[in-house]
């Protein structure tokens, strides 16, 4: 590895400079009201630009020489552990750094015009630059520990940036769910870091990749599984899932930035980055892809029982990161497939949320798909980008899921075995559902009749918004195409991630395989445009069938967490509050009320008369006599 030099030495900026317009935006108050979006839509395009010049930096440099290390300062000089605090500029770092910052400058760009009504634009530009500081320090980091505070300033950003019409309860309720389920994968990832400490002795990336080989199989599986529950709870993976559809309460450029660039992108990130610890334990990656293929068939499950635009989107991006996390649990060789899948998502789904957030925009942020229909006509802009990331996500023909994700699905049969047969059907029937359910979108959305009503004046969003969203249609089409051409995006990876797939251990031969896929994927958009095309589109939601019923409350996950986990919590709570009033406290102050009784009915025998004496007397007299008496008569 090499120090890095030249302008790969001002890498800092890339953190700090968002950090630092975010903390002007949040301090300044009203006097940036006037300028505060701008100064919002220009730092991310400055990154976008600086990020270019380091991967030119090293574009042209080969193998480990694309490895460079910036030292920034010691952090945590305590006796022999020390940490400090550092860059690590490789090929998969930059390829983040270039996703975050480009697809987040678009997004920026868009909300300029989105949230051009709304009085707390700053603070909302504000709260998306602490989200980009946070992330690129997560993907910037060369230690698990300097990753952990990237880590959990993301999960703050986005606990504000969920909750920014914090006047809703139910948006407040969104960021607190999103913030407490974080918040239980956060606990993973700091038990894998304490673990590395504790027989490593270390936490930056060197040290533990040299280590790890030399550690018992099952520290090393503890360590993978930590990790695993950690990119759980960060990317919306089972059984971590449920916050991520309530993520939608933020404003919908909010949405696009967590699910295309940054937050549930993270944990692919951290697994891929980690590949020399999953490496080591066939357990690991076993969890991995597990998690990974139960997680692509809820998200697409639930997917085609909404009805809100934007949850359908939600429960996409729960099934397309669950396709990623199948990818990197394949293991190596497989790893540059799944950051590949992820880029090229990041474009596609950059321009679904958009083009939603341009027909709420539209339609008096109205987002019910019942309630649109023909937008295809009024709004041709918006439509054809919202095309284009459909064709990009159901893997048409040279669009990008046609490369990427048929790249994962052709590397799960590629395992080969039983568990190979079993993971490539569970891709394939993923790639299907996600056709099914995506054409149904587009359908109820921009074809057939109108439905809304007179009050909504549908119309094309403003320029300042069309032209990003133009740039992401066109980015949708072509990314999976330009990343795999001549394997250019695995061989650029192989420092970070290793070698990629060899040629030639295929279980069924590439070009049939794609035949199928295009059959299965046919057979989806066929399905749903006989349900939901050929068939009127009813304003009002059916019942549906038990199916479908499940598959609108989530198949009943919110209600098994609620169950499960939140009533016996509550119960105990509850039960722990009665102890302590009734059993701790109650004892505690029924001792001191018998004190306090006891010792005031003794003061009344204080009263200072001597008369009360003498007639005390008087009677303990008496009293001593009758007991004399009854001793000598007895």
């Amino acid at each position: 590895m090499n120090a890095a030099h030249g302008i790969q030495s001002a890498a800092w900026l890339l953190v700090a400079l968002p950090a630092l317009s975010s903390a002007a935006l949040l301090l300044l108050g009203k006097r940036a009201d006037r300028w505060g979006h701008l100064l919002g839509a220009l730092v991310p395009v400055l990154l976008f630009g600086y990020a270019l010049m380091l991967f030119f930096s090293i574009r042209s440099e080969t193998g480990e020489e694309r490895v460079r290390n910036l030292h920034l300062f010691s952090w945590v000089p305590v006796g022999g552990f020390n940490v400090d605090v550092g860059f690590l500029l490789d090929p998969l770092s930059l390829a983040f750094v270039l996703l975050i910052t480009g697809v987040g400058s678009l997004i920026h760009i868009y909300a300029v015009g989105y949230m051009r009504h709304d009085p707390g634009r700053r603070r909302f530009f504000g709260y998306f630059h602490l989200f980009i500081a946070a992330m690129l320090l997560l993907v910037l980091a060369d230690g698990y520990l300097v990753l952990y505070v990237g880590w959990e300033g993301v999960g703050l950003a986005s606990y504000l940036l969920i909750g920014y019409y914090y006047t809703r309860e139910s948006a407040g309720t969104a960021a607190k769910k999103a913030f407490i389920a974080n918040r239980v994968g956060d606990v993973g990832l700091s038990i894998a870091i304490m673990l590395m400490f504790a027989y490593l002795g270390t936490t930056d990336f060197e040290g533990v990749f040299a280590g790890a080989d030399g550690l018992s199989n099952g520290v090393v599986t503890a360590i993978a599984l930590m990790l695993l529950l950690g990119a759980c709870g960060k990317s919306g993976q089972f059984p971590l899932q449920t916050w991520l559809p309530d993520a939608m309460e933020g404003p919908t450029p909010v949405s696009a930035l967590i699910h295309a660039a940054t937050m549930v992108t993270a944990g692919v990130y951290l697994i891929a980055r980690s590949a020399p610890i999953f490496n080591l334990t066939e357990t690991g990656r076993t969890v991995v892809v597990i998690v990974g293929a139960i997680t692509l068939l809820y998200g697409c499950i639930c997917a085609f029982g909404q009805d809100d635009l934007k949850r359908v989107l939600a429960y996409s991006t729960v099934s397309q990161i669950g396709y990623m996390f199948l990818a990197v649990g394949l293991g190596e060789g497989v790893y540059a497939i799944g950051i590949m899948h992820l880029l090229g998502h990041g474009a596609f789904k950059a321009a679904l949320f958009l083009s939603a957030g341009s027909v709420m925009h539209a339609m008096n942020d109205r987002i019910d798909m019942r309630r649109f229909g023909g937008l295809a006509r009024i709004m041709p802009v918006t439509y054809g980008v919202f095309l284009c990331g459909y064709l990009a996500i159901i893997g048409f023909p040279l669009a990008t899921g046609f490369f990427t994700k048929d790249k994962i699905i052709e590397a799960a049969f590629n395992k080969g075995g039983v568990s190979g047969w079993v993971l490539g059907g569970v891709a394939l029937l993923g790639a299907g559902l996600t056709a099914f359910y995506m054409t149904r979108a587009l359908v109820m959305t921009f074809h057939g009749r109108r439905r809304w009503e007179d009050d909504v004046h549908p119309h094309e969003a403003p320029l300042v918004m069309k032209v990003p969203l133009v740039i992401l249609g066109v980015l949708s089409l072509v990314t999976g195409g330009l990343l795999v051409s001549g394997g250019a995006l695995q061989h650029w990876l192989e420092p970070s991630v290793g070698e990629s797939v060899e040629e030639g251990l295929h279980t069924i031969s590439p070009a049939v395989l794609t035949l199928i896929t295009l059959l299965v994927v046919t057979f989806g958009v066929a399905g749903a445009i006989v349900a939901f095309a050929v068939r009127p589109v009813p304003v009002l939601q059916p019942a549906g069938s038990p199916i479908t019923v499940a598959a609108r409350r989530n198949l009943y996950a919110d209600a098994f967490n609620e169950t499960v986990l939140m009533r016996p919590g509550q119960w105990l709570v509850r039960a722990l509050v009665f102890f302590d009033n009734r059993g701790v406290d109650g004892a505690v102050n029924t001792l001191a009320a018998g004190l306090g009784g006891g010792s005031g009915r003794l003061r009344r025998l204080q009263t200072g008369f001597v008369r009360s004496y003498a007639l005390s007397m008087l009677a303990g007299a008496a009293v001593l006599l009758a007991a004399l008496l009854a001793v000598r008569f007895s």
